[in-house]
């Protein structure tokens, strides 16, 4: 179970509205904590309001600072049984960003670049697009098979 699936259905509203007053557990793995991110950052490209807009982007800046503190983290057996790679698949990061900080870094600088709500509209809409897929590349990262199995 996620922390995510623990929401009920409802309007794409009230949805919102949820996903803006869901807690971060102090338990939430590493795992949880990027897909939490995943989900703000989906909700984002779709409000126009500027309250929930504001609020999501506050909720994934914060869920990105947890993910930062968590990337030194030993990992919890269940998250290390599925981070055995079985075939070796290129990693979907470039060489120069294979430490998970330095992406992160790049999705905090965009989101407090958002928050600032200095930037022209096309200019903001354009970041919050980046800061989407930034946070799309760093799931697929994070979970990204790289541990060799032990003999």
């Amino acid at each position: 179970m996620t922390i995510l699936s623990t929401l009920p259905e409802s309007s794409h509203v009230n949805f919102i509205e949820q996903l803006i007053a869901l807690p971060l557990p102090a338990s939430a793995d590493l795992f949880d904590v990027v897909d939490i991110c995943a989900a703000f950052a989906s909700a984002l490209v779709e409000v126009g309001n500027i309250r929930e807009r504001n609020a999501l982007c506050g909720r994934l800046l914060h869920a990105l600072d947890e993910l930062e503190r968590r990337c030194d983290d030993d990992l919890p057996p269940h998250l290390i049984e599925q981070l055995i790679a079985g075939d070796a698949v290129p990693s979907c990061m470039p060489d120069s960003w294979q430490d998970t900080v330095t992406p992160v870094n790049y999705a905090q600088a965009l989101a407090q670049a958002i928050l600032g709500n200095t930037l022209p509209q096309g200019v903001n809409d354009a970041l919050t697009g980046l800061l989407h897929d930034m946070v799309y590349l760093l799931v697929d990262f994070v979970k990204e098979p790289y541990l060799t199995p032990r003999a």
